[in-house]
């Protein structure tokens, strides 16, 4: 049995189309909706990574300052370092109050002194000996010219001790050598001479025997007398270092 169909084709088409319309309503609705919750989505993201960068940049600032100053640091310890390096250089590393002690306790009443001499020397420098020279004075600070050619020398070095002078006798010169030796103060003792010699003597009388002295003068009457004495000159080192 065939149907038969009363509804008109114009009707049919604008149900399709109405069918039509409404899918495609709700597609765009759906892609709206999508799009709309894309947008807050992106939106979220966009506000996170602001965020984010602008901790970033307060860290780049923060970071840039701390560079800048860890900089300056840096500077200013290697400046410190250049000027503890030099004056480990100058520093002689030497107490010299406390060798002069030692010497005064070593040496003996009968034995005075005309020269002492602390005279820095790198290890590598030859030792030589200087001329004996002798003063009215019982110790002389030694005094040297500084030229281009003869700088003082820094850095490591060990200090030469140089003791010149007069003993009533030739044992009291063995005697302060071999006390030297004992001594922790010093070391490589070497006697560099001891002769003998003699020196004049002059003794003083009151002024009232002055018309009495052809010899006197301003109150002071002059004798002459000879006595026998050793001259010498000892060279050693000082015992603070050891080589490695």
């Amino acid at each position: 049995m065939k149907e038969i169909d009363f509804l008109p084709e114009w009707y049919k088409s604008g149900q399709r189309r109405r069918i039509s319309y409404r899918t495609q309503y709700i597609a765009l609705c759906g892609v709206f909706l999508g799009m709309v919750a894309w947008n807050f989505v992106a939106t979220h993201s966009i506000s996170k990574a602001r965020a984010q960068f602008g901790q970033m940049s307060t860290r780049q600032t923060e970071a840039e300052m701390l560079s800048s100053e860890l900089a300056e640091l840096i500077s200013e310890m290697k400046g410190l370092e250049k000027k503890t390096q030099s004056i480990d250089e100058i520093v002689s590393k030497i107490d010299v109050a406390s060798v002069l002690a030692e010497m005064s306790f070593l040496i003996d009443k009968r034995i005075v002194l005309s020269k002492v001499a602390l005279v820095a020397e790198r290890f590598e420098e030859k030792q030589q000996a200087r001329p004996s020279t002798h003063s009215g004075t019982v110790v002389r600070a030694v005094r040297t010219n500084l030229s281009a050619e003869h700088e003082q020398p820094l850095g490591d070095v060990r200090f030469r001790v140089t003791i010149g002078g007069v003993a009533a006798d030739a044992s009291d010169v063995a005697s302060l050598i071999c006390k030297l030796e004992d001594s922790t103060y010093f070391c490589q003792v070497v006697p560099l001479f001891s002769r003998a010699a003699e020196i004049n003597t002059v003794s003083s009388t009151p002024s009232d025997l002055r018309r009495k002295s052809p010899n006197v003068r301003g109150g002071i009457s002059e004798t002459g007398g000879n006595i026998r004495i050793s001259e010498f000159e000892i060279s050693c080192y000082l015992a603070n270092y050891r080589e490695q």
